[in-house]
């Protein structure tokens, strides 16, 4: 009898909030991959996968699963089955089994309809236990998606998208060569909604350095106003090695904006949202820990912000460290 495989392609980048999800690598890299204050696929060569090939690997990710649990319960585990898992690397399965999956890339959503469709569907089929299933996309890839293909995908089970807004300044998003407008963002951002798909949409704080701060801070609050998504996930630039920002920097092209700058440009955000949607500080890069339902928590927001600003030298410099190096 043939052993069953037990490999699989994993994808290298996944949103924190899906810590605990099954990952499925439904495509290679980035088709876009211009993004100048991004280097997580420069060099690699973007591929669509099969169907067939997707397939495979969530029948090894459930063998391994079915192995796990009998290993456990063996073992006299079969009550702790979430912790065993997690000791051996396999963070999304639980007590119950699989809960949440991410499709990965960058952009999943660029596949055929039907054979996303059918990868969600398979998904759901081998794990019975699965109450969500998401994935990255781009508002190009959605506004080129028909309305009735949105909702094709909702009715198979996907049920959040995660989408790159980084700013609603049209000069901002043309620096940085997004390759969509604010409009486009809006426009993609609403029809997600109406496919009734969840919707996280991710900003990058400091994105405009040091000359446009407020512009970017009041375009991504208009932007964000006029989608009103259900998640608001807020990250502070990175200037990465291998990144064109990182290099345009090194040129003397671009000056990043300071902590401070970046600490006004939040508030000024936060200040002219007006959403329903919730505000999650989510990321290490951050440096201030804002989260809350919008627009309950806009006051307790701005006045945790104020006194940063009001606070003696000495006490912001202990407080506005990013969270990877706070513990230092």
């Amino acid at each position: 009898m043939e052993d069953k495989r037990l490999y699989f392609e994993l994808p290298p980048y996944r949103p924190p909030s899906e810590a605990g999800s099954l990952l499925i690598r439904a495509t290679r890299g980035c088709p876009w991959n211009r993004c100048h204050f991004c280097n997580l696929y420069k060099g690699s060569k973007f591929e669509l996968r099969s169907v067939a090939e997707i397939k495979q690997d969530i029948l090894a990710m459930k063998e391994l699963a079915d192995q796990m649990v009998a290993w456990a319960q063996h073992m006299g585990y079969g009550d702790r089955i979430a912790q065993v898992a997690l000791y051996n690397g396999l963070p999304w399965l639980t007590d119950e089994g699989v809960k949440t999956a991410f499709l990965g890339d960058s952009n999943s959503l660029i596949m055929h309809t039907e054979d996303l469709a059918q990868v969600i569907e398979f998904l759901y089929h081998t794990f019975p236990t699965l109450e969500r299933v998401t994935s990255y996309a781009r508002a190009k890839t959605i506004l080129h998606k028909k309305p009735e293909e949105l909702k094709r995908l909702r009715e198979a089970g996907l049920s959040r998208l995660h989408l790159g807004l980084e700013s609603g300044d049209d000069e901002v998003l043309q620096d940085i060569q997004k390759g969509a407008t604010a409009q486009d963002m809006i426009q993609a951002g609403l029809k997600v909604k109406e496919a009734g798909i969840s919707l996280s949409e991710y900003i990058i704080l400091g994105l405009a350095g040091k000359r446009r701060w407020r512009e970017h801070a009041l375009g991504t609050a208009r932007v964000l106003n006029a989608i009103d998504p259900d998640f608001i996930r807020v990250r502070t630039l990175q200037l990465v090695p291998g990144s064109e920002l990182r290099e345009r920097v090194e040129r003397g092209e671009f000056q990043p904006a300071s902590i401070e700058e970046i600490v006004l440009e939040t508030r000024l955000l936060i200040e002219n949202l007006e959403v329903t949607s919730e505000f999650v500080s989510d990321h290490v890069s951050n440096y201030l820990n804002l989260n809350g339902k919008l627009p309950e928590a806009k006051t307790a927001m701005l006045a945790a912000i104020d006194s940063v600003l009001s606070a003696a030298p000495e006490v912001k410099a202990r407080i506005l460290v990013p969270k990877h190096l706070a513990h230092l």
